[in-house]
């Protein structure tokens, strides 16, 4: 068998370092730029903001929610949460759930959702949510959720 000459062996080496390495290289790894982050501030349509800190290595995040509106009379406040994004294989548009524990009422509210990337690259939570106030009975449990 013929042994490749030291040019041959030189231009498959600078084919594959200056061509094919940067390809293989961003199919594998560029994909760690494009997830998305809950950590930061958000706002909804209807004003209402969200502040997420850090998201931990297990998914555990805490932040403050202020929502711009509500069923209470009392004056409303920023109100702690926590919650925990799904971890598995750092996916790009991860699901998630938090609860909020309203300072202002006798309630709490429990959301899960999903983190998008739009076309543009733009991150957009959608989330649904069930609030539960306190009420005085079991009789009054019926409407004590929505």
């Amino acid at each position: 068998t013929k042994v490749p000459t030291v040019p041959v062996l030189l231009f498959l080496y600078f084919f594959i370092f200056s061509y094919m390495y940067p390809c293989i290289h961003n199919y594998f790894y560029t994909y760690t730029y494009y997830l998305c982050a809950l950590t930061g501030n958000w706002k909804n349509d209807l004003a209402s903001t969200m502040q997420i800190g850090k998201v931990s290595d297990s998914g555990v995040f805490s932040g403050v929610y202020l929502t711009a509106v509500s069923a209470s009379s009392s004056r409303i406040r920023p109100s702690p949460l926590q919650g925990v994004q799904h971890q598995v294989d750092r996916r790009a548009q991860p699901t998630f759930g938090f609860t909020v524990n309203w300072n202002f009422s006798e309630s709490i509210t429990v959301f899960a959702g999903q983190c998008f990337l739009d076309g543009d690259g733009e991150e957009q939570l959608k989330t649904t949510w069930l609030l539960r106030e306190e009420v005085e009975s079991s009789n009054k449990d019926w409407g004590a959720t929505r």
